[in-house]
Order: structure tokens, then C-alpha cells, then sequence
């Protein structure tokens, strides 16, 4: 369901003319961070993002605005998916699955995994580019230092490509996956010379107020900014998680 739209007229880094039109799926962590500091290098870009009843939905839809504010993209879909939620089976979506600490993780697919999640994200990011004339189509997709989420496999976006292809109007849309090769701290730096706004960006699981530090995303992202040499911006409120 179509939730909010703001559709003013970019200017700045977003209005240089021949450059062509980019979509970038921006949920407010640090590697869609990245790939919307990317889009809104070398495309005039629009943002969507996708509230689904995740626990830390507010925050995260603060940190798209803040983000875009910033990078000055100024066409933005915000969109509410109620499916996941009510499908379940998340420790993100479900209040009766708790979110595990990083180290009680073990191998396969983690609890925090929303089943099929992404194909909901680009299948709204791909008919607004399809309205918009836009061929590229960005997301911050990574594989390596992941927690290990089907959806983020090369594979995955080779197949949903060819989806796109012969699911549109003109079969030139491109899903973009810029960071997927990538491992964290690489995207640390890479966001740190692409001036990302860091500060702005949330990637907690379960709070809203001060990140949790324990959570597989923050485990992650704490260990990237630690092995790319440079400090985290947001608060924690585990004075453990400075030394993960």
C-alpha cells in the first residue's frame, strides 16, 4: 500500500542534466547508505523505502529521511508492505521471536531473516522505475561478512535481472549491486571517501534509541568501522560493543 510520496524537483548533486534517472531501495542502514551516496554521485536519483512492521521501523524510516535530506534526493516513495509482518517466521517482524546475540548464531540462515523480503523491495523499486524512466535500480545487497541471507547472493540478483527483463515495458531496467563483492569495512571506507553520511544511518535489529551492540548487525557493523579504522558515529548502549 502506497504510504507517502514526496516528489519535489531535485537540484544540487541530483539535477545535472544528461545524466540518467536511478532508483535506490534505501532502508537507512550504512551499506544502502552507501549505494544511495553512489546513485546520487552519477544519476539523478530517487529513493524508496519500505516500511514492514520491523521492530525498528520509526527509526529507520528517521534515518531514510535524515539521509536523503542530506544527499539532497528529493523524489522519494514511501511505501507500507503489511504482507511480511503478517506472514511472520522473523525475529524482525514477530514479537514472539526473540532477536539472538551474535554469538549464540550459529550456521545457516539466521531467525532474522524475512523470507523473500528483498523480491517484495525490488518489485516496488522496479515499477517506479519503470514510471520514472529509470534503467538503474540500486541496493545494498553484500554478501561477504553477511549474516547469510538467500537474497543477498550474486545468484539471486542474476536471476531477478532476467525477471525484470522480461517482466517490463522495454526490458532495460538493471538491478544494481555495487557492494555485493564487498567486505564491510571495504564499504566503511569506501562511505567514508564517498562522504556517506554515517552518522544519520541505523542498522540495530531490536532498539530504537541507542543501538544495541550485540545484535548481528551491529556485531557486523561494529567490526567494520574497528577494521577499516575509524569510528562509529551512532550511539550503542552496550559499553561492551566497543570492543567487539
Amino acid at each position: 500500500m502506497l504510504h507517502g510520496r514526496d516528489m519535489v524537483s531535485n537540484f544540487a548533486s541530483n539535477s545535472s542534466g544528461g545524466r540518467g534517472r536511478a532508483v535506490v531501495l534505501l532502508s537507512g542502514g550504512m551499506d544502502s547508505c552507501v549505494c544511495a551516496a553512489l546513485a546520487a554521485r552519477d544519476h539523478q536519483a530517487a529513493a524508496v523505502h519500505v516500511s514492514y512492521g520491523q521492530r525498528t521501523e520509526a527509526r529507520e524510516l528517521r534515518a531514510f529521511t535524515s539521509i536523503c535530506d542530506r544527499l539532497e534526493i528529493r523524489d522519494r516513495l514511501l511505501v507500507r508492505n503489511e504482507a511480511l509482518r503478517m506472514i511472520g517466521g522473523s525475529a524482525l517482524t514477530d514479537l514472539g521471536i526473540a532477536v539472538p546475540e551474535a554469538h549464540t548464531i550459529g550456521v545457516g540462515v539466521p531467525v532474522t531473516y524475512v523470507p523473500f523480503r528483498n523480491a517484495h523491495f525490488l518489485s516496488v523499486a522496479v515499477s517506479w522505475a519503470e514510471v520514472l524512466g529509470a534503467e538503474k535500480v540500486y541496493i545494498g545487497a553484500v554478501e561477504p561478512d553477511s549474516s547469510g541471507y538467500p537474497d543477498c547472493r550474486p545468484e539471486y540478483y542474476r536471476a531477478f535481472n532476467e525477471v525484470v527483463k522480461a517482466g517490463t515495458k522495454e526490458g532495460t531496467i538493471r538491478v544494481m549491486t555495487p557492494l555485493i563483492a564487498m567486505r564491510k569495512h571495504e564499504i566503511v571506507t569506501l562511505g567514508l571517501e564517498l562522504g556517506a553520511p554515517f552518522d544519520l544511518t541505523w542498522s540495530c535489529y531490536q532498539r530504537e534509541d541507542r543501538a544495541c551492540g550485540v545484535c548481528d548487525s551491529c556485531m557486523l557493523r561494529l567490526r567494520a568501522f574497528r577494521e577499516a579504522g575509524a569510528e562509529d558515529p551512532i550511539p550503542y548502549a552496550e559499553a561492551t560493543a566497543r570492543t567487539i
